[in-house]
């Protein structure tokens, strides 16, 4: 986030250390279900982070490094002298018994292999921490994802409870407020970790856990304005929630400047859900009256689609074509200072790590990674620190009906990746049929909001059928349907038998060129939500 100095009623913060652990984001979400603000800072920044957020508490996340790996990442020492409670979460937990005079040693080399999974510890002493919760002698269940082991913590602490795998499960120092567990509360499969993490922002921290997406409204709208000044404002629309979700914000953010400091660009690129564009018009020309330019940019896009089958070059043709679009109107325009996009956290971690270390990437997003530097524009990204049902609650604090915030995420890169192998308009015609055909089949079940996405597929794979007396030779259509509560984990949702054979009845009696239908069960992971 930018350097912006919050009021001191948003003092009242937690500030999360980040390493590089690909659920750091959760510990934020767990914090902020609390009624806390928090804020992420990677390792590097955190020191700089401290000075400008003031916060009540700390949080140390997890890593995929190990502390005894040479080079791996290292808390800024004066946390430790602030004075304030810190949280130390798995290698959080060990990099803070390391830097405090504790000792952490692989696993292997003293005779643990680690502990990965569920896990039961023992209660073996009261603490803040368990403040009614947990009590001793009780056994619970948690999460554990750990190599490295703790074997001899710093001076000042005390073993609170104990698991097979871990002799340091949850260290406690109650007199400087430090608390560290080898598990991570921050995860569902930890069932009372939001609990814990709730005690400890309110019971040690002392946070009286009132702040609402209200709060971050307005701070994010203080930052935008900060960030933006008296520039010009150009936002790439999708046609999705998130990026309208960010449009709607910024116009709130800069309406009473007294000009017309945002332009919204939908690209057309012939990719779109049926009606899409359609729906967008309607929503910011007669309902927000944001100036809106919506570019026609099928034949362009398509035709540089044209033999390209690889889902990253996909991707990055995509990610690149947009932005030459968003050059192009900036001009017409008179120039743009800031391009605003509606990126969320999932996009940014699939990406690429949040800290810029080393984890893994997954896939490309068309919207992460920067701007080119021929650009003479900044990137205004409002929701980057939103998990998607984070944005809907947000959609809603800014007036947008549920009809509309509850929309299921819709990719920026559209059917292109919902259309394995090569893209073409007469493919994204079959499939944008058939996907208007399930989804109205799911709205008709009373279904639509109990599902997180639903979607079609269109296979590069050709069965033979039988329709009438005669012979097909036509496109297999595979139909998704997911549960999720951010998009980083999913499972299948249970159609009953019935309702599919309904949905390819359907769809291969109205859509000409498909003459199969199938329905994928594999949930994330190992499987992503979308197919490329």
């Amino acid at each position: 986030m930018d350097d912006v100095l919050l009021s001191d009623s948003a003092s009242d913060t937690i500030l999360i250390v980040d390493f590089g652990s690909q659920v750091t984001q959760l510990i934020a979400r767990r914090v902020r279900e609390a009624g806390v603000y928090s804020e992420i800072a990677p390792f590097t920044q955190a020191e700089e982070a401290f000075r400008r957020l003031r916060p009540k508490g700390i949080i140390l996340s997890g890593s995929p490094a190990g502390v005894p790996e040479e080079g791996s990442p290292r808390a800024p020492e004066m946390l430790f002298e602030a004075g304030v409670p810190i949280l130390g979460i798995c290698y959080g937990q060990q990099v803070m018994s390391h830097q405090l005079g504790g000792e952490v040693r692989p696993g292997h080399e003293v005779g643990d292999g680690g502990e990965f999974g569920r896990a039961y510890l023992t209660v073996t002493q009261d603490c803040a921490l368990f403040d009614g919760l947990w009590k001793v002698g009780e056994r619970h269940q948690v999460w554990m994802s750990h190599g490295d082991t703790v074997t001899r913590f710093a001076p000042g602490f005390e073993i609170v409870a104990i698991s097979d795998g871990a002799p340091f499960a949850v260290i406690a120092d109650e007199k400087r407020k430090f608390y560290g567990t080898q598990f991570h509360p921050e995860v569902v499969h930890t069932p009372d970790g939001g609990k814990l993490l709730a005690n400890f922002v309110h019971k040690v921290c002392g946070l009286a856990g009132d702040w609402t997406m209200a709060a971050y409204r307005e701070t994010k709208k203080a930052e935008i304005r900060a960030q933006v000044g008296d520039g010009k404002v150009i936002c790439g629309l999708s046609g999705g929630v998130d990026s309208s979700v960010a449009a709607i914000l910024i116009h709130e953010a800069l309406k009473d400047s007294g000009t017309d400091q945002l332009t919204c660009v939908f690209v057309d690129h012939g990719l779109l859900r049926l009606n899409e564009r359609e729906q967008v018009e309607t929503l910011f020309r007669d309902h927000y009256n944001i100036p809106l330019v919506v570019v026609d940019a099928e034949e362009r896009f398509m035709s540089g689609l044209a033999g390209v089958t690889d889902p990253e070059k996909k991707r990055k043709f995509i990610g690149a074509e947009f932005i030459n679009v968003f050059e192009e109107e900036a001009k017409k325009i008179g120039g743009a200072d800031f391009l605003a996009q509606g990126t969320l956290y999932p996009d940014v971690i699939e990406s690429v790590s949040f800290t810029g270390g080393p984890s893994v990437t997954i896939k490309s997003h068309h919207n992460v990674g920067g701007l080119p530097e021929r650009m003479n524009m900044k990137l205004v990204e409002p929701l980057r620190e939103l998990f998607k049902d984070e944005v809907r609650e947000l959609g809603r604090e800014l007036g947008l009906n549920d009809q509309f915030v509850g929309r299921h995420p819709f990719p920026g890169p559209g059917l292109a990746i919902r259309i394995p192998g090569e893209v073409t308009k007469e493919r994204c015609d079959i499939l944008r049929k058939a996907d208007a055909i399930y989804l109205d089949e799911i709205r008709k079940a009373g279904l639509y909001d109990a599902i997180w996405q639903a979607f079609a597929v269109l296979l590069p794979v050709k069965t033979v059928g039988v329709m009438g007396d005669y012979r097909t030779y036509d496109s297999v259509c595979a139909l998704r349907a997911v549960t999720s509560t951010d998009g980083m984990t999913a499972d299948v949702y249970p159609f009953d038998a019935a309702f599919l054979t309904q949905c390819a009845t359907r769809i291969v009696n109205e859509v000409q060129g498909v003459n199969r239908v199938v329905y994928d069960y594999t949930s994330k992971p190992p499987g992503t939500i979308e197919w490329e």
